[in-house]
């Protein structure tokens, strides 16, 4: 067994136990730790694979700004995890239909003759000077360049909708305006107010 070999099912066994615990610890904390774990081993698969520009943008992505914003919202808000975990019995057998379609989804694909294990890139297969980051590139903006391009436009006009969404005005919130913050003069924020001295009785 290669030294590649061995970083692989030692990689899987780490991915498979943060996984694992993702969705068993109590704690929301520890369980996005344990996502965090996920994700560096996964990029740690990727890059055996020499899927660089995956690994990379997992890791910066997912790792650098997704889990990040989770975990301080999640440290924020001090969600109580109690109300949470009532129920879990009754939705048991939905949430095991849910899982067995998902893991017959995944079983379907990965036996596929186009996704199959015996496809998957190897670096023995690579010529001199491949570039993985380079045949993306072709691929994504060749073949796929419309979708590409449709999916960019469905996100700008997410983000548009989010921002139209968060910023209407509510009659009850006071607002400030910063032109006229700006614009004030001293004359118009103190006012000398004369008064005759009071005789002392």
């Amino acid at each position: 067994m290669d030294f590649e070999r061995i970083l692989f099912f030692l990689f899987a066994t780490v991915l498979i136990y943060a996984a694992g615990r993702v969705i068993t610890v109590r704690n929301p904390i520890h369980a996005a730790l344990h996502l965090v774990l996920a994700f560096f081993t996964c990029a740690a698969l990727w890059l055996l694979l020499e899927a660089e520009f995956l690994a990379i943008t997992l890791v910066l992505v997912y790792v650098g700004a997704v889990m990040v914003l989770f975990l301080f919202v999640v440290m924020m808000l001090d969600i109580n995890t109690s109300p949470l975990r009532e129920g879990f019995i009754r939705y048991l057998p939905l949430g095991l239909g849910v899982a067995f379609v998902i893991v017959s989804e995944m079983y379907l694909v990965v036996r596929a003759r186009n996704f199959g294990a015996d496809v998957i890139a190897i670096p023995e297969r690579h010529p001199e000077g491949y570039s993985n980051v380079k045949e993306l590139g072709n691929v994504l903006y060749t073949d796929y360049v419309y979708p590409f391009e449709i999916a960019a436009v469905i996100l700008l006009v997410a983000i548009i909708a989010a921002i139209a969404l968060t910023m209407r005005k509510r009659p009850e919130t006071k607002y400030q305006n910063p032109a006229q913050q700006v614009a004030v003069k001293a004359k118009d924020r103190v006012r000398i107010v004369e008064m005759k001295a009071e005789e002392k009785q």
